[in-house]
């Protein structure tokens, strides 16, 4: 299809480059609402629009709007090369950084100041201001052609008014004689010789923002990896059967009505029902169901589920976009693309102080010129407002702040994803938890022993076991083999029964381990189960716990409860969201007594349980809608939509990538008490950032006047505006003392 085409799709998601701020998002989002029949949603954290349009919409008309706005715009599919903008950033900091070490030496050191040093200045200055400083000149020039200003602006004028007056300086000024040298009085103008110069300063201010700029970019790149980590999940090549016979071909090619083959460990590679053979289906990445559930013919199975211990013949039933896959693909689009840009609080400062900035510099040249016919003070005391102005430090303020408190949390094993997840954590109130995988271990292990006080139920049901692969054999046999040092007997004459159980031969008896009824039938125990046995199992299932009897020579002789127990630290972990303020809500896929069972251990009240991926996602929408502000704790692909959904996604990071990417924090450790860290991290670090900005300011506003009137010289504004920037680097380096709440 060419961009002249119509465009059939009702929806299109298109990648927007050149955005530098909020209001550059609002600005493209407002010019693609005013076309006919188009609904359009910008979200300037993942760089991207979500647009809704009417049949008859051309998709030349949605990116030939964008690109007159100012910015860029393609089809997400089409958008090869998503580092460009990380690698093109990276790419002038560092050569910024090498070209103006030597600048800000020569002017700043006067014993450095050899014969004609100006012009090596020059020379070194001239690719930062024309080059390095692109994206802030290009983005200053967008903006003035839609009649707004913002610290682009700011900074691009800074940058060109400091190279500009240097460059007259040493054209018509005088400052290109070679035995010129650099004064350093208080005032504007002090002195009678040659005026100074500031390429120092249109050098080192570049420098800090593009480190900034750099940082954020860097952030805001693994937006989309959510998406691609979904995209992963999928079965590339599949099984057909084709006229009774074996054929590997693309997932793509499968149609509704499809036969196709799946072996032990492999991913099914469509939704369908089962026509032939049985299985445990691990289906954890969809419905937070810790047990593999077994599945026979006539049984529905999901796509990406992996296939356990059985061989499978399914019938395709849905494909394609119709799949349950791609369905929570969308919701993860769907929440990301909807969440609400977050108005930083420079930008929404610099609407107001820029305009003033330039009206006072503009004042104070006026002033100068009528009241002293001065011109060269008049320049100079401008350009000293211009250069006291630029955000240096204003710019400092969040990355370095986000560096440090990042690099601490990398530390503690939290991974924090940009500077909007900080005001997130600020405003939560509730939060949501997945049962598996992230308040209990996500791995079966065994939690009770009935009658085993010599210790022959465990050792002789693990030597039976040993033969299976299912996740409650595995749970028994790592249980007994890593608690004791017992060598598991070797059994013989193996069966597994699906459904039922698994019986072998052990030290000369035939040793059934499964449900109580069959193992009292194999074993010939014409009386059963004991009644007290009965009552143990029973209260233990009536916990959500997963049981089995184990028996031989005539007798039931015990029973094996099985579960996947909280994390040591789970208890702890929700006292501390609590302490924070937050309301604790467990929800999962589930079933409801194993989910309140888990809760009452770990001091949770409100649960919801047996909720399927599209659920979740709706309980996290409904609780917003109520006014809550709500963070969302899971692992799996089922969490992966709430995630994006919630207000602050909060991943365990052993758990699927898509979750990971999902979400605004990554725990690293698989310790829901890191989600307390996490938190606590983020909002100091976002009171560091808040104090960063505001000394940045005030730094701005004590300045400004005394600039004005003519009492600091631009190469003194320079240097308090580095002065201000190491303030905010050393307030930032603060957060390294952070400490765990253990």
């Amino acid at each position: 299809m060419t961009t002249t085409d119509v465009w059939t799709r009702d929806e299109v998601d298109l990648a927007i480059s050149g955005m530098t701020c909020t209001s550059c998002a609002a600005r493209v989002e407002k010019k693609l609402n005013k076309l006919p029949g188009v609904s359009a949603t910008v979200n300037y954290a993942t760089e991207t629009a979500h647009v809704v349009m009417g049949p008859d919409t051309v998709l030349a008309d949605l990116l030939r709007t964008v690109e007159q706005t100012g910015y860029g715009a393609a089809l997400t599919d089409d958008a090869e090369e998503l580092d460009a903008e990380v690698d093109s950033l990276r790419r002038r900091f560092w050569i910024a950084l090498v070209l103006a070490l030597p600048v800000a030496a020569l002017s700043m050191v006067p014993v450095l100041q050899f014969p004609g040093w100006q012009w090596v200045t020059l020379a070194l200055t001239t690719p930062i201001v024309a080059w390095a400083s692109w994206p802030f000149h290009r983005a200053a020039a967008v903006n003035a052609r839609h009649g707004v200003a913002t610290m682009d602006t700011l900074v691009s004028v800074g940058i060109l008014a400091a190279y500009g007056w240097s460059l007259w300086a040493l054209a018509f000024g005088g400052a290109g004689a070679l035995d010129y040298t650099m004064s350093h009085g208080l005032f504007a103008t002090n002195h009678d010789g040659p005026p100074d110069l500031y390429f120092e300063v249109a050098a080192a201010v570049p420098v800090f923002l593009l480190a900034g700029r750099w940082f954020e970019a860097r952030a805001k790149k693994r937006s989309s990896a959510a998406l691609r980590a979904l995209v992963d999940l999928a079965v590339p090549e599949v099984t057909l059967l084709r006229d009774g016979r074996e054929v590997r071909v693309a997932t793509s090619e499968i149609e509704v009505g499809d036969r196709f083959v799946v072996r032990p460990g492999e991913r099914i590679a469509t939704d369908g029902v089962v026509i032939a053979g049985s299985s445990a289906i691990d289906a954890a990445m969809l419905t937070g169901e810790s047990v593999p559930v077994d599945v026979g013919v006539g049984d529905d199975v999901t796509g990406a589920t992996i296939n356990v211990d059985g061989a499978l013949t399914i019938e395709a039933t849905r494909v394609g976009g119709d799949t349950r896959l791609a369905h929570i693909t969308r919701l993860v689009t769907q929440a990301q693309a909807g969440k609400a840009p977050i108005q930083r609080l420079a930008d929404r400062i610099s609407a107001v102080f820029v305009p003033i900035v330039f009206v006072i510099a503009a004042v104070t040249l006026a002033v100068w010129l009528l009241v002293s016919g001065n011109v060269e003070g008049a320049f100079t005391a401008a350009v000293a407002v211009l250069i006291i102005a630029c955000p240096c430090a204003l710019g400092l303020a969040t990355p370095t702040a986000l560096l440090v408190g990042s690099g601490r949390g990398a530390q503690m094993g939290i991974l924090i994803r940009g500077p909007e997840t900080l005001e997130d954590t600020r405003r939560v109130d509730t939060i949501v938890l997945d049962k598996t995988g992230t308040v209990t271990t996500g791995r079966m292990s065994v939690v009770d022993v009935f009658g085993d006080t010599d210790g022959d139920v465990l050792r002789r049901a693990a030597a039976v076991e040993a033969g299976s692969e299912h996740p409650v054999a595995r749970a028994i046999v790592t249980h007994v083999t890593a608690a004791t040092d017992v060598t598991l007997a070797s059994p013989a004459e193996f069966v597994n029964e699906r459904g039922r159980g698994a019986r072998a031969v052990v030290d000369g008896d035939v040793v059934a381990v499964g449900r109580p009824e069959w193992v009292a039938q194999i074993v010939d125990a014409t009386s059963g189960a004991s009644t007290e046995l009965m009552a143990w199992i029973d209260e233990r299932r009536a916990r959500g716990w997963t049981v089995v009897a184990v028996g031989w020579a005539g007798a039931v002789r015990g029973a094996i409860a099985v579960a996947d127990a909280p994390r040591d630290t789970s208890a702890a972990a929700i006292a501390g969201f609590r302490t924070l303020g937050l309301q604790p809500i467990l929800l999962t896929g589930d079933n409801a007594l194993a989910a309140q069972a888990v809760a009452n251990d770990v001091g949770i009240d409100e649960v919801i349980a047996e909720v399927m991926p599209e659920d979740k996602v709706a309980v996290v929408t409904d609780l917003q809608s109520r006014g809550r502000v709500v963070a969302m704790v899971g692992d799996g692909v089922n969490d992966a939509a709430a995630l994006a959904q919630a207000d602050l996604g909060i991943a365990m990071g052993g758990g699927a990538a898509a979750a990971t990417e999902a979400s605004d924090l990554t725990l690293v450790r698989e310790d829901l008490l890191a989600g307390v860290d996490a938190i606590r991290l983020s909002r100091r670090t976002l009171r560091t950032i808040q104090g960063n900005l505001f000394w940045a300011f005030a730094y701005n506003v004590a300045m400004i006047p005394l600039a004005a009137v003519g009492l600091l010289n631009p190469l003194l504004a320079g240097a308090a505006m580095a002065f201000s920037s190491v303030f905010v680097v050393a307030n930032s380096l603060r957060l390294r003392r952070f400490r765990s709440i253990e």
